[in-house]
């Protein structure tokens, strides 16, 4: 089959590679329709990250096909059309059932984690309760629906998972920090969940636009103490909750900057800093809460439904389509900005 290997910095290739094969019976083969690149993909794209050159490359989210199913598999059967997340939870232990599924207790640390999806066949590992059904098969739904169906894999449920951490209420004035597909999300998430103002920070003209039809009610272009006294100005005061969907330092001191005393961040761009100390936030009350997505536990309460009814449109992120033989050329596009999101198209 062909899978996207990562060669290294700033090279992705695609190559013929064993089909995978049951490692345990509660495993799942699933032939992927559509895969994408994520933003956190970019870091190894870009800096190498210390990826080991030539092996998997790291993209994990699809939507398929059932192939396969292991002995142990009860929930889905060859043929099912499924979203296949990020994550693996096993929807029974504490955290599971607290609703942090992507931080399973049983499959702790990158066993939670896929990589590999940008394939044309993937592992789903501890499938049973992970997976999401769709209804029906792809043929019954327009390419905008496919797409608003992928961002379901990951970033949808990222961007919510944010918004959720950060406990966002009804009136709530709320501040996301970065523009790119979590980011959009997040605003989606933020009007959702009720905020009365939902402030984007952003300096790209394509991004601020989209942001606005998706429930932004202003966009703030400035940085550093200078975009922080400009949001604060917009909000009358401090916001009651931010949304960090970067994963770098200084989005964080952004964050810590926009809150009103009291205020709450909701954190969910994967973390490029060494420390960032909690003691910094004592005089302010602050609320820092976020991690790694639950996808299947918003997918099956409220997500799905909320895409298949049209009330929410997150597949508008995808702003070009790739087949998988141009894997490279949806990395570079979106590592220069040229796309917000990119959709591979992997099988028909």
């Amino acid at each position: 089959m062909k899978a996207a290997i990562f060669e290294k910095a700033g090279l992705v290739t695609v190559q013929d590679i064993d089909k995978p094969t049951f490692q345990a019976n509660d495993d799942v083969i699933i032939r992927v329709v559509r895969a994408c690149v994520c933003g956190s993909d970019l870091w190894a794209y870009a800096n190498g990250d210390n990826k080991q050159t030539h092996s998997v490359n790291d993209g994990h989210e699809a939507i398929g096909i059932v192939e396969e199913v292991g002995s142990a598999i009860t929930t889905v059967q060859p043929g099912d059309f499924v979203i296949a997340p990020f994550t693996h939870g096993c929807g029974e232990c504490d955290a599971c059932l607290a609703g942090f599924d992507g931080t399973c207790d049983r499959h702790q640390g990158a066993t939670n984690w896929s990589n590999g999806f940008q394939s044309e066949y993937i592992r789903f590992q501890y499938a049973n309760w992970a997976l999401i059904k769709i209804p029906g098969q792809p043929s019954d739904y327009s390419e905008g629906m496919i797409k608003s169906l992928t961002t379901l894999a990951d970033v949808m449920p990222t961007g919510y998972h944010a918004a959720r951490c950060a406990d966002v209420q009804k009136g709530d004035k709320v501040v996301v920090i970065g523009d790119g597909a979590v980011g959009q999300c997040a605003v989606i998430a933020a009007k959702m969940r009720g905020a009365s103002q939902i402030v984007l920070m952003s300096r790209h003209e394509d991004r601020q636009k989209m942001a606005l039809q998706s429930g932004a009610t202003a966009v703030v272009a400035e940085r550093g103490a200078e975009g922080i006294a400009k949001v604060r100005e917009i909000l009358g005061g401090g916001a009651d909750a931010a949304l960090e969907c970067v994963g770098t330092e200084a989005a964080i001191d952004q964050a810590l900057g926009v809150l009103h005393n009291g205020g709450r961040i909701g954190y969910v761009g994967v973390p490029h800093y060494n420390n960032h100390a909690l003691g910094s936030t004592f005089a302010q009350n602050i609320s820092v809460a976020g991690g790694s997505a639950s996808v299947t536990t918003y997918d099956k309460q409220l997500l799905l439904k909320a895409v298949l009814d049209g009330n929410i449109n997150p597949g508008r992120v995808f702003t070009e389509t790739y087949r998988l033989d141009d894997i490279n050329q949806a990395y570079q596009d979106m590592q220069n900005r040229k796309t917000i999101k990119s959709m591979v198209v992997v099988a028909d």
